[in-house]
């Protein structure tokens, strides 16, 4: 353990600095350096340190270091309440210096002095769901608040994340009221500029400069009601400005050198104690703000987290910066190709509900579902004794679940043998059984540890290890935690084998960005029965995502596009337009998900067979490369489609919509001059040579509109 290791010299430098830094901000940028440079001779060597494989941290003097291979950010210990001194990225030797003495994490204006400071240091061991990493704690306390900061940097990830907790009382109220900058007053002096502290900051950094430009990514997920998922601001910083989303890139445009912002937490328009933006930009001054909390949430004798805050560096290219955010991602659950990859069939997108759903039923899709080559086998709402409110066969309900002690046990009217034939039936084919599951949310899941019970007996009983989680509902820091204790619990009582299906079609739930390490994303219902459903929609949603959103953690259906296709007429979009192998195409940089009753299917529907055996070949290969999108943007007559991204080989998925052109350049993420080999894997198209052309372009060649090609490629320089 580390306490305050500063001397009295130090103090007396520091603390004259801090009270006048309003007034000599600039001043003290200069002496930022020259006091971690004072204290090195002035104070006897203390240093203490750890090592895990590539990554790193000690503490030596006034001086925390953490870092890796790719990334290492300095801070000035600060008895604990700790400032950065400087940021590198090791890949392209760019060192930013701070100008400022500002704390990093700051919750009040008046900042007191920081005591009962401490450091620590931790290997934390691979399990089935996270590689090593090491984890560096600080704690300090600042009047009757006690704050840990929890910092975790990976192998080979030019990123650090932070997670922040608090414990005690504090008589500060987080955040503020938003001024809208309209009713400011105008600048015509230097004390015009002065703008209002933002009170909670989750990190910050000034880089100085006048040259950034940023982009600032929203999110919106809640996709029963929005078809729109990602927005994208671009900036050049100004006077303070506050901005909306869960990502922020910034350049420096003298030398092409950045840094990115990922504020884990659900998207913005969800996120609890929101003050209306996620970032601030002043200049070269950048903020993370909002810790999803406020006072009220704060326990004296209990660890409360705020949302977490990931930095990371990149240089020269938005490639880079995008490699960078992804390699963080996925290192924050592996991705094991017996237990994360999937082609799941649900059969709940015919819109039948809990109408059918019993063991003869079960059965038979079981067997179809064979036919087609899925992998996991789903039974929604309609499985349990239970009746929720989504039932056909009564008016259930959500409230009071644990009232009936055997709601989530198989209903024995249904399933007179419980699930076991179904299991049995499955593991004859090779298909996993899957169920749906909706947590009692009232009092903020105060029923928490029965709910996680009933998933744990199942799990003993059946060997069901994966759960579509739906109807959640978060409110309040206390529905968060009680849910993130159901997650745990449930994932210790079964060694870690448990897979959750996040549903984020409706409520206020984790998003993208947040829950992230449980499983995958349920992204969104459609139905043709609604004419909800046009395949260049599903394909744009994953395409926007798939820049920021690992698509590999993304759920994505296909559906029966022989059911009511009169109700279409005549639509140019409508899924009858395409091939039943196009609209599953369509779904393969992510997981696949067959949307419907496979019993509904008509023959014609199992002839995909062959083309999901191919595909459940190269999945877990393609999905372990980074997943980015390629060409244009969906719009039913573009040339789009992705591009998985190896060392030196990938994949191209390649969709020609209702476009004239047979032949076509499509924009990658390859470098002119390129050589490149493509063999065909599946789809329509040959296999070719070509050599990269301006921006990255491959022209691709698709005889047919509405079809695709997917290419294994190969860089031959």
């Amino acid at each position: 353990m580390m306490t305050n290791i500063f001397t009295t010299e130090f103090h007396r430098v520091f603390n004259f600095h801090a009270a006048s830094q309003e007034k000599n901000s600039v001043k003290l940028c200069v002496l930022c350096g020259k006091i971690v440079f004072i204290t090195c001779f002035l104070l006897q060597i203390t240093s203490y340190s750890f090592a895990q494989s590539t990554c790193y941290s000690n503490l030596t003097n006034d001086t925390l270091t953490i870092g890796n291979q790719l990334i290492e950010r300095k801070f000035i210990w600060n008895n604990g309440n700790l400032i950065t001194h400087s940021l590198t990225d090791k890949t392209t030797n760019q060192c930013w210096f701070n100008k400022t003495l500002k704390p990093d994490f700051v919750v009040t204006k008046d900042m007191p002095v920081a005591v009962n400071s401490s450091y620590n240091t931790q290997n934390i061991k691979e399990t089935v769901i996270n590689p090593p990493y090491l984890e560096v704690t600080v704690s300090y306390t600042l009047n009757t608040l006690d704050i840990k900061r929890i910092y975790r940097i990976y192998d080979k990830v030019p990123a650090i994340a932070c997670n922040t907790w608090l414990r005690g009382t504090t008589n500060v109220v987080f955040g503020g009221r938003t001024t809208n900058l309209a009713d400011m007053k105008n600048i015509e002096f230097a004390a015009d500029m002065k703008s209002r502290q933002v009170n909670a900051v989750l990190d910050q950094f000034n880089f100085g400069g006048n040259h950034w430009h940023a982009k600032a990514i929203e999110f919106y997920d809640v996709t029963d009601w929005n078809n729109n998922l990602v927005f994208e601001r671009e900036v050049i910083p100004y006077r303070k400005n506050n901005y909306r989303g869960n990502i922020l890139f910034a350049r420096n445009a003298v030398n092409e050198k950045g840094f990115f912002f990922l504020k884990e937490a659900p998207s913005s328009s969800v996120q609890l104690a929101y003050n209306d933006h996620d970032f601030t930009a002043e200049f070269g001054h950048f903020a993370v703000t909002g810790l999803g909390i406020n006072e009220a949430d704060i326990k004296p004798n209990e660890w409360t987290s705020t949302y977490g805050c990931v930095m990371g560096v990149y240089g020269n290219s938005e490639l880079n910066g995008l490699m960078a955010l992804r390699s963080y991602q996925k290192n924050i659950r592996k991705l094991l190709p017996g237990r994360d990859e999937m082609v799941m069939m649900n059969t709940w997108g015919d819109r039948s509900q809990d109408s059918k759903v019993n063991e003869k039923f079960s059965l038979i899709e079981v067997e179809r579902a064979a036919r087609l080559g899925i992998t996991h086998f789903q039974i929604d709402d309609g499985w349990q004794v239970g009746k929720s409110p989504n039932s056909a066969l009564a008016k259930g309900s959500f409230k009071n679940i644990w009232d009936n002690p055997d709601y989530w046990k198989p209903d024995p009217v249904k399933y007179p043998r419980g699930l076991h034939p179904i299991v049995k039936r499955g593991k004859e084919l090779g298909i996993e059984i899957c169920l749906w599951f909706n947590p009692s949310v009232q009092n903020d899941y105060a029923d928490w540890q029965k709910d996680a019970q009933a998933m744990i007996d199942l799990y003993k009983t059946y060997g069901i290890r994966t759960f579509k989680i739906d109807g959640l509902a978060i409110p309040t820091k206390e529905a968060e935690i009680n849910l993130r204790r159901l997650f745990d619990k449930v994932l210790e009582e079964t060694d870690q084998k448990v897979v959750f299906n996040l549903d984020a079609t409706a409520g206020r739930r984790g998003g993208f960005h947040l829950f992230t390490e449980y499983g995958n994303i349920f992204l969104e219902n459609r139905y043709t029965d609604w004419q909800n459903y046009y395949p260049y929609w599903t394909l744009r949603n994953l395409w926007k995502l798939s820049k920021y959103v690992p698509a590999e953690k993304l759920q994505v259906e296909f559906l029966n596009k022989w059911r009511n296709a009169e109700k279409y007429m005549n639509d140019p979009f409508a899924p009858a337009c395409y091939s039943f192998e196009y609209l599953f195409a369509t779904t393969m940089a992510g997981q696949p998900l067959a949307w419907f009753e496979g019993s509904g299917l008509p023959e014609e529907a199992f002839s995909i067979a062959p083309v999901v055996a191919v595909y459940k070949q190269v999945q877990h290969d393609s999905h372990q490369g980074t997943i980015l999108p390629i060409g244009e943007e969906p719009s039913g007559k573009s040339w789009t489609g992705f591009q998985s991204l190896h060392q030196d080989r990938g994949y191209f998925m390649v969709f020609r919509e209702n476009n004239p052109e047979g032949k076509y350049p499509v924009k990658t993420w390859l470098t002119e001059g390129t050589k490149v080999k493509c063999t065909l894997v599946l789809g329509k198209g040959k296999g070719f040579m070509q050599t990269v052309g301006r921006n990255g372009m491959i022209e691709f060649e698709i005889t047919d509109i509405n079809d695709y090609a997917m290419y294994k490629y190969e860089i031959t320089r």
